[in-house]
């Protein structure tokens, strides 16, 4: 049973414009309930939105359509999520209505429920480094490519409302790792809370 501490965000939520939905993410509940009934939850401070077709940095850029960008077309509010490295997984949210292939990148939460096992599990790293990243985010929430294509509102992994983040603490900068995306890189699309600790702030 899901037994949510605030209302889950809805289908319309995501339905939207994609850079609207990256900062109204910000200072959202992410939640994952894992196999044994155990829950991993975390605030979200960091996140970069991906503009589909135009973007030369989206998976979809130019309408590209493959095995793992299926999800992107799909309902909006569900899970993208992808292997980068071999090794790391990403957690995307679909934006936008079916068809128009648009994400969120969810790339930094700060800590709430699971101190005790992120403690254990990962000793060698500061509080406010076990979820600051998208692959550190996915290995501390133990999100991997069994989330892909799931609804964010779901029993299992569920996005919360929260409450919103005040503009003026809210920083707006070019997105990260995307050298290969030309004149994209540039664009302003990461967005960050002023006072988390937990975001990459440039790294």
């Amino acid at each position: 049973m899901k037994n949510p501490i605030n209302p889950t965000l809805p289908p319309d939520f995501y339905a939207r414009d994609t850079v609207t939905v990256a900062r109204e993410l910000l200072g959202q509940r992410l939640c994952h309930r894992l196999p044994g009934g155990e829950l991993r939850t975390g605030t979200i401070v960091e996140t970069e939105a991906y503009l589909g077709l135009g973007d030369k940095a989206a998976h979809s850029y130019g309408g590209k359509r493959t095995p793992r960008t299926a999800t992107m077309y799909g309902p909006p509010g569900h899970a993208y999520v992808y292997l980068i490295y071999g090794m790391h997984y990403c957690l995307n949210a679909v934006t936008r209505p079916e068809g128009v292939p648009e994400a969120v990148l969810i790339r930094a939460l700060e800590p709430e429920q699971g101190h005790e096992l992120w403690a254990q599990e990962l000793p060698h790293l500061k509080p406010e480094q076990w979820l600051s990243g998208p692959g550190r985010l996915c290995r501390g929430m133990k999100i991997d490519k069994a989330a892909n294509g799931l609804c964010l509102g779901n029993s299992v992994l569920w996005i919360e409302a929260k409450g919103a983040v005040a503009d003026a603490d809210i920083e707006a900068g070019p997105r990260i790792g995307i050298a290969y995306a030309e004149e994209a890189v540039d664009w302003p699309l990461r967005f960050y809370v002023r006072r988390s600790r937990s975001v990459s702030k440039g790294g």
